[in-house]
């Protein structure tokens, strides 16, 4: 009776979660690259270690060097930065497996593991400086997207385990193990990171770039004088009713460094970007909530794109769900 892989089997959902992702959200950039790549490992995964290609052993290795780069490009496209031609360089890291094929093939067991170890630690570590790190990223997401980037980051480190595994085997003479060790812990990575980069909260419209740099928690006598004016244009243009507001478009609109910017918010609010932004949503669905509109309308008029953020960010102003709090408000 004909038997579908483990990794053969994710090449499937991975090639449905990849049409979904081209038709249905309409998202043709890294991501949907990164996707494509990911169901083309689990087919190559297939054919190498079930269907015994001998041709697909080789392709194996180069496939497999092509994901961290392009995860790490489409976060940078995504979250942090416009595509650059500096980019381009990542295009020499499967050209660098491939001389390890042919030139020294058994460090091909620790060149593989270190790019996934590599990449995924500089997506970790740029995460964790906050989410006005992730200009790119729309404010009303709030923490989400730089939490779905970490797992991404971690998920390339934990695949790199798999390897240690496999020695670990061989030396204990179980090396039949080693396709199941391969099918079962790469077919669940690729799956992982192909089904988080549907996740909405990482979509982007943004097409200025950014400047790369940390937030000073040093006070700077321009601060007050920043907030005057970013509170001024909240007042008038009400940039914060429309749902795709990032930090990069607050910038360039007040004509003020976004590192600037976000330090001033910071320092002066004690807040960074994303929940300052938020709290002026919030307060606007307040007012419509008041004024007798439900929920929902009240929701999406203030510029919130999801229920599950918008009820997160009034749970966390006000302590209370939006209806909880219109409860109280209409008993007082």
């Amino acid at each position: 009776m004909p038997s579908l892989p483990i990794p053969m089997f994710s090449a499937l959902v991975l090639g449905f979660l990849l049409v979904r992702l081209l038709v249905v959200d309409r998202r043709h950039g890294p991501l949907a690259m990164l996707l494509a790549l990911c169901a083309l490992q689990g087919l190559i995964i297939s054919l190498a270690q079930h269907y015994l290609m001998t041709g697909a052993l080789y392709v194996q290795p180069v496939t497999a060097s092509m994901i961290p780069p392009m995860a790490w490009v489409a976060f940078q496209a995504t979250a942090v930065r416009r595509m650059a031609w500096r980019d381009t360089v990542h295009l020499g890291v499967p050209c660098a497996v491939l001389a390890v094929m042919v030139l020294q093939p058994i460090a091909l067991d620790t060149v593989i593991p270190a790019l996934f170890v590599g990449y995924g630690a500089m997506i970790v570590w740029t995460c964790l400086k906050g989410a006005d790190a992730l200009p790119r990223m729309r404010l009303e997401a709030g923490e989400r997207p730089g939490r779905i980037w970490q797992i991404i980051g971690w998920s390339l480190m934990a695949s790199a385990l798999s390897d240690g595994l496999i020695v670990l085997v061989q030396m204990i003479g179980a090396g039949h193990l080693q396709p199941w060790i391969i099918s079962i812990y790469s077919s669940t990575t690729l799956i992982l990171i192909g089904a988080l980069t549907l996740s909405g909260a990482l979509s982007n419209s943004v097409p200025e770039p950014i400047e790369e740099s940390r937030t000073s928690r040093v006070p700077d006598p321009m601060d007050a004088q920043i907030m005057q004016q970013l509170e001024t244009y909240m007042a008038q243009a009400k940039p914060y009713l429309n749902p795709d507001l990032t930090l990069s478009q607050l910038s360039r609109r007040l004509r003020i460094p976004m590192k600037q910017l976000s330090g001033a918010i910071n320092r002066v609010s004690g807040e960074n970007v994303s929940r300052y932004i938020n709290a002026a949503r919030i307060a606007a669905a307040q007012d419509a909530m008041l004024a007798g509109e439900n929920v929902t309308v009240a929701m999406f008029g203030a510029g919130f794109n999801t229920k599950s953020n918008f009820n997160r960010e009034f749970l966390r102003i006000t302590t209370y769900s939006p209806t909880d709090w219109l409860t109280v408000q209409h008993a007082d």
